[in-house]
């Protein structure tokens, strides 16, 4: 086992770290869970999360009984040394409830906590912006740039992505900066539309990124 030196971290009172579990593809929060020194060692050691059930008072390896497993890419601790971010591959759902990740329940602007699932809070504003395109394809809507992309069909779709990557190109050429990032945006966006046409979700493209990532994280190092 891994020798884990407790003077470097700041546990608490109970000698705990919360340790916030993180998709190493899109970068979704998937659970937030307790380390002390030994499931820390654990986790180094068998590149698994391992934590520390605060009610069974006991140490535990995610997914040991259901087989959802956590699989370590890469472990970080933040400025003041009493949190651990941990960068991980899930195999399965992480949540106890089946649902992807244990954060799908929106809190409102009064505090309020709401009854319906969501999956807003997984990755980024791409995610999100693919999410709005899947929206207005099952729910269009009259003025929406969206839906009238759809309504003109495939090779329309497919047009407004042969332009944009050539406005891509010439903003290259031209070397400046803030055209750059505008034509990309674009290009970004008629992508996205794209995989809404096929109902391709990101998580299939950052799996295949993933396969091709040179780096090799933790638990390939073993």
């Amino acid at each position: 086992m891994s020798e884990i030196s407790a003077d470097q971290f700041k546990f608490d009172e109970q000698g705990l770290l919360p340790a916030v579990v993180q998709d190493w593809l899109d970068g979704s929060v998937l659970m937030l869970g307790y380390m002390n020194q030994e499931a820390i060692a654990r986790t180094l050691t068998t590149k698994r999360v391992h934590f520390w059930s605060r009610s069974r008072r006991q140490l535990w390896e995610k997914g040991e009984t259901s087989g959802h497993a956590l699989h370590v890419k890469d472990l970080f601790v933040d400025c003041d040394h009493d949190t651990i971010l941990v960068k991980a591959q899930a195999v399965g759902p992480t949540c106890h409830t089946g649902e992807r990740a244990c954060f799908f329940v929106r809190l409102d602007e009064q505090g309020r906590i709401g009854g319906d699932k969501t999956q807003d809070a997984a990755g980024g504003i791409l995610n999100a912006v693919l999410q709005t395109i899947r929206d207005r394809r099952a729910h269009p809507r009259t003025g929406s740039y969206t839906t009238k992309l759809f309504e003109g069909g495939h090779d329309k779709i497919l047009k407004k992505v042969a332009e944009e990557a050539g406005e891509v190109l010439l903003a290259s050429k031209g070397g400046k900066r803030e055209e750059i990032v505008y034509e990309i945006a674009d290009l970004l966006f008629h992508t996205l539309m794209v995989l809404g046409y096929h109902d391709i979700a990101l998580q299939d493209i950052y799996m295949e990124l993933g396969k091709r990532f040179g780096k090799a994280g933790l638990r390939e190092e073993s």
